[in-house]
C-alpha cells in the first residue's frame, strides 16, 4: 500500500491521548452493550475460539463447521483479529465449510514473539496449523494485510492452495504508488507527522471501546454489526502492567508503524528495518508471487472517491494477465472494509464464486 496509508492508520490509532466518555444517552447505550455482551462473548470465545503452539508462537484461532467439509483459512487485516469473520460466519457455514480464522502476532490473543518474524512465519503457522488438522488443502483468504500474507502463503505453499479470496489486499505491492521524486517530500512529512505523534493509554477497557467506536468508524452502525465490533474490540484492548488499557499493544512496534524511522526503512530500505514483519509485508510482489497463476482467485476492490485504496487500474491488468483464473468483483462507493459494508452480497459472492470452481455443493 501508499506511504499515505500506514500514515492514515496510524492517525486513526493516535487521534487523542485519552477518550473521555461524555455524559450522553449513546455513551451510556454503548458502555451497556459493552458489558452486557462481555459473558456471551466469553461462551463464544470458549466454544469457538483454540491455540496452538507452533514453531513461532502460540497461536490462538477461532473454528466453525466440520473438519470433512472444505476448509477456508481467513486471515485478518491490520490491527484487527479472527473475529472480523463474526457478521459472516453464520453464511458461511451454511455453504457447508470448515472456517479457521488465525489471529497473528501481537493482534487478537496471539502474543508478540520474541523472535524475529515476517509474514513468511504467518504462513508458516497456518501450515504447521492444517497439517496438525491432516488437512491438505484449503482455501485461503484474507482481508488488507491479511490479504497480503494469504498471497505469501501462496507463494510458499501453493500445492495446499485451492483457491484464493482476496479482501483490498495481497494483489498489489503495498508501495506501488511511491514514486522517486517525491521521496524527499514524504520522508519530511512522515518525520513531522510522528513528532506529533501521541500515545493512546486509556482508564478503563470501555474507554478504549469509546475511542475506537468514535475514531474507527464504528458510531452509527446498526445493533447487529455493533455486536461484532464489540466483540473484535474484546479482543483487541489489554490490560498492561500499569493497571491501564491499550489497543493491540506491540502491535505497532511489529509492523514497523511506531515511529518516523522505521515507517521510512519499511518502505524506502526495507533490509535495514528492524521489523521483519512489516518489511515483508512491504517487500512482497503479487505481480511476481501470481505469473503463473493455476488457482482460483475471488478479488474484492472497493472504489470511492479519493480512496486511498485504489487499486482498480492494477487489479484490471492482473485479471486480464490470468483469465480465466481471476474473478475480479469491483464494489461501487464503497471503502476498505468491504464484508463490513456489504456482508450479504460478499457472502453471495463467495457462494458463487465457490459453487463456479467445484468447491462447494
Amino acid at each position: 500500500m501508499k506511504k499515505n496509508l500506514i500514515l492514515f492508520i496510524c492517525f486513526i490509532m493516535y487521534l487523542s491521548t485519552q477518550a473521555q466518555i461524555p455524559p450522553s444517552v449513546d455513551s451510556i447505550t454503548q458502555q451497556k452493550l459493552f458489558f452486557d455482551l462481555k459473558s456471551e462473548f466469553e461462551k463464544y470465545e470458549e466454544q469457538h475460539g483454540k491455540y496452538i503452539q507452533t514453531n513461532n508462537v502460540k497461536m490462538h484461532y477461532l473454528e466453525w463447521g466440520d473438519k470433512k467439509n472444505p476448509t477456508l483459512v481467513w486471515i485478518h487485516g491490520t490491527y484487527s483479529n479472527g473475529y472480523e469473520l463474526y457478521e459472516i460466519i453464520d453464511q458461511l457455514i451454511q455453504m457447508k465449510l470448515h472456517v479457521v480464522a488465525i489471529d497473528y502476532y501481537g493482534h487478537g490473543f496471539t502474543p508478540i514473539s520474541q523472535k524475529n518474524l515476517s509474514i513468511y512465519h504467518v504462513a508458516d503457522d497456518i501450515k504447521f496449523l492444517l497439517d496438525k488438522m491432516n488437512i491438505k488443502k484449503a482455501i485461503i483468504g484474507g482481508w488488507s494485510r491479511g490479504g497480503t500474507i494469504s498471497s505469501a502463503f501462496y507463494d510458499a505453499y501453493p500445492e495446499m492452495v485451492q483457491a484464493l479470496i482476496l479482501e483490498d489486499g495481497g494483489s498489489v505491492a503495498w508501495d506501488f504508488q511511491t514514486k522517486a521524486a517525491t521521496i524527499e517530500k514524504d520522508i519530511a512529512e512522515t518525520k513531522e507527522y510522528y513528532s506529533n505523534k501521541k500515545t493512546l493509554i486509556f482508564n478503563t477497557a470501555f474507554d478504549a471501546y469509546w475511542f475506537m467506536y468514535n475514531n474507527w468508524g464504528i458510531k452509527g452502525k446498526e445493533n447487529t454489526k455493533l455486536k461484532k465490533e464489540i466483540f473484535t474490540s474484546y479482543a483487541r484492548i489489554k490490560k498492561n502492567v500499569n493497571g491501564t488499557y491499550e489497543i493491540n499493544p506491540g502491535a505497532e512496534e511489529l509492523t514497523g508503524e511506531n515511529s518516523a524511522e522505521e515507517n521510512i526503512a519499511i518502505i524506502y530500505t526495507p533490509f535495514t528495518s528492524k521489523t521483519a514483519f512489516g518489511a515483508s509485508t512491504h517487500q512482497l510482489n503479487p505481480k511476481i508471487i501470481y505469473r503463473n497463476l493455476n488457482k482460483p482467485l475471488l478479488l474484492f476492490d472497493p472504489i470511492s472517491k479519493n480512496d486511498w485504496f485504489d487499486f482498480e487500474e492494477e487489479n484490471t491488468k492482473l485479471t486480464k494477465e490470468h483469465q480465466p483464473f481471476i474473478i475480479h468483483k469491483v464494489y461501487e462507493n464503497t471503502w476498505h472494509g468491504v464484508k463490513d459494508q456489504h456482508p450479504n452480497k460478499v457472502a453471495n459472492d463467495i457462494k458463487t464464486f465457490l459453487l463456479n470452481n467445484k468447491l462447494i455443493k
